[in-house]
C-alpha cells in the first residue's frame, strides 16, 4: 500500500519557536497531518481530513459557526483550500469518489473539517468518540472543539468498541468493515475520550499515526520527554483525561524506543516531523 503524508491546514500561533519549537519569527508553524492510503482492492483511505473546503469557504457563517473565533484566533489558522484534504487527492490525478473510506483518530475541528468533502465515504471512529461528539456538548472545550456542522451530514459512519486484539501491547481494533487487515484502529483516550492511532502495515514495517496522542516530536524517540510550554499548555487545556493521557503517551514513547525499526510514528502537527515523513525520512 502506498501512503501519502498531507498536510490538510496550517496554524501560525503568536509564540513561536514556544510553540513549534523552531521558529525564529513570532509566529509558529503547526500542521493538520494526515494520510492518504492507497489500497489494491479497496479505494483510497484517508486518515483525518483537517480543515475542509466549506471551513475555507464559510468558517464562521451563521449562528452556528464550524470553527469558533476563540480557536481560530489562539491557533491562528490560515485557511486555503489548496490545503484541503480534497484539493491534493485531485492534484494527485484521483476524484474524491474514489475515497471510499476515512478513519478519524478523534473528530476535533482541525480533523474532521473534510468530512463533507467526501460525502461516498464510510467514516470509522470509536464509538466513544461519536458519543462524546454528538451528544450535549457541555463545557468551554468541548463546544470550541467539536462542531456539528462539519459533520451532521455524515450518513455511513462506523463505530467501533476500544477493545481488540494485541498489538505490540496496545488494544487494537481489527477488521474494520470495508477495510483491508493491514490497517488498525489503536484505541489513546486521554485527549479526548475516544481517541484513537491508525496502524497501517507496510513492507517496511508499521506506520502509527498517533492523532493528538502527542503534540511535539520531543514526546517520542526519547528517554525523557521534551514539549515547548505552548504545546505543553494546549495539550492540559485540550485534554479529558490528564492520566489517561500521559498514560497513553509514555506507553508510545516506550514504543517508539523498544521497536524504532518495526514501528514509525508521527503526530498530527508537528511540522518539522511532517517534513520527514513526506520526504520519505522518518523520525
Amino acid at each position: 500500500m502506498r501512503v501519502h503524508h498531507l498536510n490538510c491546514g496550517t496554524d501560525c500561533p503568536l509564540g513561536g519557536a514556544l510553540f513549534d519549537g523552531r521558529s525564529v519569527a513570532p509566529l509558529g508553524r503547526l500542521v493538520c497531518h494526515c494520510l492518504l492510503i492507497e489500497t489494491p482492492r479497496d479505494g483510497l483511505v484517508l486518515v483525518d481530513t483537517g480543515y475542509g473546503l466549506r471551513d475555507v469557504e464559510h468558517p464562521h457563517r451563521g449562528p452556528h459557526p464550524r470553527i469558533t473565533r476563540f480557536m481560530r484566533g489562539l491557533l491562528n489558522i490560515r485557511l486555503r483550500a489548496e490545503e484541503t484534504a480534497r484539493r491534493q487527492i485531485e492534484a494527485l490525478g484521483f476524484d474524491a469518489g474514489d475515497v471510499r473510506h476515512i478513519v478519524l483518530t478523534h473528530l476535533d475541528f482541525d480533523h474532521a473539517g473534510g468530512l463533507e468533502d467526501f460525502p461516498q465515504a464510510r467514516v470509522h471512529l470509536l464509538d466513544a468518540e461519536w458519543q462524546a461528539a454528538s451528544g450535549p456538548r457541555r463545557g468551554f472545550v468541548t463546544r470550541n472543539r467539536y462542531r456539528p456542522r462539519q459533520f451532521d451530514s455524515v450518513r455511513q459512519w462506523r463505530r467501533y468498541g476500544a477493545q481488540g486484539a494485541s498489538w505490540f501491547g496496545f488494544d487494537a481494533v481489527r477488521d474494520l468493515e470495508g477495510l483491508p487487515p493491514e490497517i488498525l484502529m489503536v484505541p489513546l483516550p486521554g485527549h479526548s475520550w475516544g481517541h484513537a492511532g491508525v496502524a497501517i502495515e507496510r513492507p517496511e514495517g508499521w506506520l502509527l499515526h498517533a492523532g493528538d496522542a502527542y503534540f511535539y516530536r520531543g514526546e517520542m524517540r526519547e528517554a525523557v520527554r521534551r514539549c515547548t510550554p505552548g504545546l505543553a499548555a494546549y495539550q492540559r487545556m485540550m485534554e479529558v483525561d490528564r492520566t489517561a493521557r500521559l498514560g497513553n503517551q509514555a506507553r508510545l514513547r516506550t514504543l517508539s524506543r523498544a521497536h524504532a525499526a518495526e514501528v514509525r510514528l508521527v503526530c498530527a502537527h508537528d511540522a518539522t516531523e511532517f517534513e520527514h515523513a513526506a520526504a520519505g525520512r522518518l523520525l
